[in-house]
C-alpha cells in the first residue's frame, strides 16, 4: 500500500490515480442512472402508481443523507482509499440484496436494497469527490471532476440501453397482455418471471463490485491528507469550526437543489414523457438522451476550465442555460418538449464540478467533514422528484416541472455569482 501522502501528487503521477477514480466515477454512473428505466420497470413489476413507482429514487438518493456524516467519520479512520473499497463492498451487498428481492417481489425488500445500494456510493461519494478535488491545484478541480463526470455519464448512457436490452425488451406488448388478464395465478405468474429478469444481471454486478474492490485494495492509489492539501490560508481562514464556512453551507444547499434538477432531468424525464402518451418501450430510453447531453457538456466545460472560463463563471452560465431549457420545455410539446428536458443534461453537466471544489475550497482539516455534508445534499435527488409527482396529480406536468426546477437554477446562479465568495477574505 502507498504511504500516506500530506499533499497531491503532481505532474505525471495524477494519471494512475485518476484513472481508478474515472473507473469508480463510471460505477457511480452506472448505478445512479439506472433509477429512470427502474422506475418504469417497478410501475410494471409490482403493479404501482407513479408516486409509489417514485420511491425508487427516493430511497436511494435517501441513503445519502442518511449515512454521509457516518460515511465521513468512517473516512477519518479507514482513509480514502479504503474508505472506496469498503463503498464498493457494501454496493455489492445491496445489489445482491436488490437483485433476490426484486425476484420474489417483495418491493419494500427491493427498496431497502437501493437503499444500501446508495449507502455504499455514500462513501465512495464522500471519497473519491474531495480526493479528485484535492489531487491537483484546486482551481483547476472543475476540469479534473468534469473528466470524471465523462467516464459517470458514458456509464450513464449505457446503464438505460442495457438494461431495455435485458429486461424492458418488448415491454409494451408484454405490460398490453398482462392488463387485459383477469387477477389470478396465471397473471401474477407472467409478473414473476418479468420481474426475475433483473436477477442475474444484479448477481453478476455484484461479483464484478468485490472483484474491483479486491483490485484497488492492491492498487497503488496513493492515500492524500485533505488537511496539507486543502489548505484554510487559501481562503483567509485562521482557525474556527465547520459553521465558521458559510461558503460550504451555501454550497450544500447549492448541490441539494442541483442534485433534485439532475434527477429531474435524467429518471423523471420517462415519467415526463409518458406524459404525452409516448410509449413505455420508447420513453424508457429517454434517460440515455440526457446522459448524451451531459457527456457533450462535461467535454465543453473541461475544455474551457480553466483556462478559458473560471469554475464559478461557467457555473452561473449553466444555471442560466437550465432556466431557459426549462421553459422551452414548458412551451412546446411532445418530442420537443422532452428534447428541451434531456438538454437541461448539457446545463447541468458542469454544475457538480464546479459547486463541489467551491464549497470545499480552503477547509483545511475539516474537508471530510465538509464533504460529507455535501453529499447529504444529495437527498435534493429524493425530495424534489417526490415533489414533482405529488405536484402533477393536481396541475398540469409540464407545469409542475417548470415549477420546481426554476427556482432551484436561480439559486445555482446566485451561488455561481455571489454565494461561493461568501466569508471568505482570500480567493
Amino acid at each position: 500500500m502507498a504511504s500516506t501522502q500530506a499533499a497531491a501528487p503532481s505532474g505525471h503521477s495524477y494519471i494512475g490515480p485518476m484513472i481508478i477514480i474515472g473507473v469508480l466515477f463510471f460505477i457511480m454512473g452506472f448505478f445512479t442512472w439506472l433509477n429512470g428505466p427502474l422506475i418504469s420497470f417497478v410501475k410494471v413489476a409490482f403493479t404501482l402508481d407513479d408516486i409509489n413507482a417514485f420511491l425508487v429514487p427516493f430511497a436511494f438518493y435517501l441513503s445519502y443523507f442518511v449515512l454521509a456524516l457516518p460515511a465521513g467519520a468512517v473516512l477519518k479512520r479507514t482513509g480514502m482509499k479504503r474508505g472506496m473499497v469498503l463503498g464498493l463492498f457494501v454496493m455489492a451487498i445491496g445489489a445482491a440484496l436488490f437483485g433476490a428481492f426484486v425476484r420474489i417481489r417483495v418491493y419494500p425488500g427491493a427498496l431497502a436494497g437501493l437503499f444500501v445500494i446508495g449507502a455504499g456510493l455514500s462513501l465512495l461519494q464522500t471519497a473519491s469527490n474531495p480526493y479528485i478535488s484535492i489531487l491537483g491545484p484546486i482551481e483547476s478541480a472543475a476540469q479534473r471532476i468534469g473528466i470524471m463526470g465523462i467516464c459517470n455519464k458514458i456509464a450513464g448512457a449505457i446503464a438505460p440501453l442495457a438494461f431495455g436490452v435485458l429486461v424492458m425488451k418488448g415491454i409494451d406488448a408484454f405490460l398490453e397482455k398482462v392488463t387485459a388478464m383477469p387477477t389470478g395465478p396465471e397473471r401474477e405468474a407472467l409478473l414473476n418471471d418479468f420481474a426475475a429478469r433483473v436477477f442475474w444481471p444484479y448477481m453478476a454486478v455484484a461479483g464484478l463490485l468485490v472483484v474491483i474492490a479486491v483490485v484497488i485494495i492492491f492498487s497503488t492509489l496513493p492515500e492524500i491528507k485533505p488537511a496539507g492539501a486543502n489548505s484554510e490560508s487559501s481562503v483567509g481562514h485562521a482557525k474556527g469550526g465547520i459553521f465558521s464556512f458559510p461558503h460550504l453551507w451555501l454550497g450544500v444547499l447549492c448541490l441539494f437543489l442541483y442534485v433534485g434538477v439532475e434527477v429531474m432531468a435524467g429518471d423523471a424525464i420517462n415519467t415526463y414523457g409518458q406524459g404525452f402518451g409516448l410509449p413505455l418501450q420508447v420513453t424508457s430510453h429517454f434517460t440515455t438522451y440526457t446522459m448524451v447531453a451531459m457527456l457533450v457538456g462535461y467535454l465543453v466545460g473541461s475544455a474551457l476550465i480553466p483556462r478559458v472560463v473560471s469554475q464559478q463563471r461557467y457555473l452561473a452560465v449553466s444555471a442560466v442555460l437550465g432556466v431557459l431549457f426549462a421553459l422551452g420545455a414548458y412551451v412546446t410539446h411532445g418530442y420537443a418538449s422532452v428534447a428541451f428536458v434531456a438538454a437541461l443534461g448539457f446545463a447541468n453537466a458542469m454544475m457538480w464540478p464546479a459547486i463541489f471544489p467551491l464549497a470545499i475550497k480552503g477547509l483545511g482539516s475539516h474537508t471530510e467533514l465538509g464533504s460529507a455534508l455535501l453529499i447529504m445534499g444529495i437527498v435534493g435527488g429524493a425530495l424534489l422528484p417526490q415533489a414533482f409527482v405529488h405536484l402533477k396529480q393536481v396541475i398540469d406536468f409540464q407545469l409542475a416541472f417548470v415549477i420546481v426546477i426554476v427556482p432551484c437554477y436561480l439559486y445555482i446562479l446566485y451561488y455561481g455569482l455571489r454565494g461561493h465568495h461568501v466569508g471568505q477574505q482570500a480567493g
